[in-house]
C-alpha cells in the first residue's frame, strides 16, 4: 500500500489539485474492492453484468484513479497530467473520460442513488451483479441519501452495499450520530468496522443478506498514513512544500 499512497501524496501535489486526505482515508477499502471483491477488469468492464462500484464522494477521485492504473485500466504515466486543463483526471471523475469509472460524481448526494437505481435495475433483470457505494459521513447529511436509503429497504436490494467512510471530518459541523443505528432504523443490515483493516473490511464487504440492503460504516482516519494530514480539516484540500513531500514519503516508509 506504500507506494499506492506515495503515487496519490506525489500525484495530488505536482498538480496542486485533488484531495489527499480523503483519498488516504478510504484507500484500503478501494483496494479490497478492486483487488478481491469486484472481479472488475478492463476486458469485462463492458459486460452488462458485470459488479458495479460508485464513488459518491466525488472528490476522492485521486484515490481511485491510482488503484484503476494500477488494475491496468491505463497507466500511471498519464496521472502527470492529471488536474491540467486538457487532462481527463479531474478533481471528480468523468465516466465519459476515465476508463473504469461507473458514474461521474461529485455533487455529494447524488452517487449514491444512481448506486440504488443500479442495484434495482439488477433485481429487475434477475441479474447476479452487486453494487458497491462509498459515501462519507458528511455527505449523510444530504437528505437524498435517506430517501435512498428508504427506496433501497423498501425494494429489498440485497445486493447492494454502502461503505460509509466515518473519519468524523464534518462531525464539529454536524455531527451524525450512531450512523449504524441510523442505517438499521431504515431497515438495512448494518455493521461498523475499522475501515484500514483489510480483512474486517473483506469480511464486511462478503457479509450475505436476505431481503436487506448492507451498510458498512467504516471508521477511518482523514489522512491516514501523514501524521501531519491525518484529522486536519487544514489539510482538507492543501498541499505540501518540496520539504514537507520527502518528509511524508518517508514516513510511509
Amino acid at each position: 500500500m506504500k507506494h499506492l499512497k506515495e503515487n496519490i501524496i506525489r500525484t495530488a501535489t505536482e498538480a496542486n489539485e485533488g484531495h489527499i486526505p480523503a483519498a488516504l482515508s478510504i484507500l484500503d477499502i478501494l483496494w479490497v474492492l478492486y483487488d478481491r471483491i469486484l472481479g472488475i477488469t478492463p476486458e469485462n468492464f463492458s459486460n452488462p453484468d458485470r459488479n458495479r462500484f460508485i464513488l459518491s464522494k466525488g472528490h476522492a477521485a485521486i484515490g481511485l484513479y491510482i488503484v484503476l492504473a494500477e488494475k491496468g485500466f491505463f497507466k500511471l504515466e498519464e496521472l502527470k497530467n492529471f488536474g491540467k486543463f486538457d487532462s481527463r483526471f479531474g478533481g471528480h471523475p468523468d465516466r465519459t473520460m476515465v476508463p473504469g469509472v461507473e458514474a461521474s460524481t461529485g455533487s455529494l448526494g447524488h452517487g449514491f442513488p444512481m448506486a440504488v437505481g443500479l442495484a434495482l435495475g439488477a433485481k429487475i433483470k434477475r441479474a447476479p451483479s452487486k453494487v458497491y457505494a462509498i459515501v462519507g459521513d458528511g455527505e449523510c447529511n444530504e437528505g437524498t441519501i435517506w430517501e435512498s436509503a428508504m427506496l433501497a429497504a423498501h425494494n429489498k436490494l440485497d445486493n447492494l452495499y454502502c461503505v460509509v467512510d466515518q473519519n468524523h471530518s464534518g462531525d464539529p459541523a454536524l455531527n451524525p450520530g450512531d450512523m449504524r443505528q441510523k442505517f438499521e432504523s431504515f431497515g438495512w443490515q448494518a455493521v461498523r468496522i475499522n475501515g484500514h483493516d483489510q480483512e474486517e473490511i473483506y469480511k464486511a464487504l462478503t457479509q450475505k443478506s436476505v431481503g436487506k440492503p448492507i451498510a458498512i460504516i467504516a471508521e477511518t482516519i482523514k489522512g491516514k498514513g501523514v501524521k501531519i494530514m491525518e484529522n486536519s480539516a487544514e489539510w482538507t484540500h492543501k498541499y505540501p512544500t518540496k520539504e514537507q513531500l520527502e518528509v511524508m514519503i518517508k514516513e510511509l516508509e
